[in-house]
């Protein structure tokens, strides 16, 4: 049985276009609450679809990534292990016309990172409620060894966090790559979409459209926000 490409296999192939996802205690309440309104309590709540994003199969000839080239501003993210979570939060925040200070940026984001942990490390029943990000996970470490690293406030984020966040906070979100790291000869300005999450949140309770977060990631595996 062969055995299951890498994860950076897995992330040269989208870059080149061979494969493509397929969608199948404080006393002032934190700002994260009215960012990702499941979160802080309850972690987990009612149904839902339990599938996120997967691999697609090969795609032959031309890649059609080279069809989807977007324009959006870059906003900057601090580089400090947090970069997935704060661009996260960021974006949420901006979604919802809130500013955070630096300080409550990077506080909402740790909240998130231990909101992942939560469901991820501590109870079964949650657990099985996520079980594309757990798949994930364990590809590459046991979850005893995941667990420990996730509680360090410089705990790398990726794939994994974005499958469990865009359904706790039931926000859909794009992940995107430079063009000119896609293309041959390291041309282009714009930016092109690799991986959407939570696509079954796209639409309110009421039917109407829900704001996308859209994450830049650099090939120096670092999160940026798009706007």
């Amino acid at each position: 049985m062969a055995s299951k490409p890498s994860n950076e296999v897995f992330l040269q192939q989208l870059k080149q276009g061979i494969a493509e996802f397929e969608l199948a205690s404080s006393p002032v309440t934190p700002i994260s609450s009215m960012i990702c309104p499941r979160y802080p309590s309850p972690f987990l709540g009612g149904g839902g679809h339990r599938f996120f994003a997967r691999i697609g199969s090969s795609l032959g000839g031309i890649s059609p990534a080279l069809k989807k080239v977007e324009h959006f501003s870059v906003q900057k993210v601090t580089g400090d292990g947090r970069c997935l979570f704060r661009a996260l939060v960021k974006g949420m925040a901006i979604n919802k016309g809130i500013t955070l200070t630096h300080r409550e940026e990077r506080d909402d984001a740790d909240e998130l990172r231990m909101a992942v942990k939560e469901v991820i490390c501590y109870d079964d029943k949650e657990r099985s409620q996520y079980e594309e990000a757990l798949v994930a996970i364990t590809v590459d470490e046991s979850l005893k060894r995941y667990c420990q690293r996730i509680e360090k406030s410089d705990f790398w984020g990726g794939e994994s966090e974005l499958l469990v966040l865009s359904k706790l906070c039931q926000q859909p979100i794009i992940v995107y790559i430079p063009e000119h790291e896609h293309r041959v000869g390291g041309r282009g300005t714009g930016f092109i979409p690799i991986t959407e999450y939570g696509v079954e949140f796209s639409k309110t309770s009421k039917g109407k459209p829900r704001k996308v977060v859209r994450l830049l990631f650099s090939g120096r595996n670092h999160y940026d926000l798009l706007i």
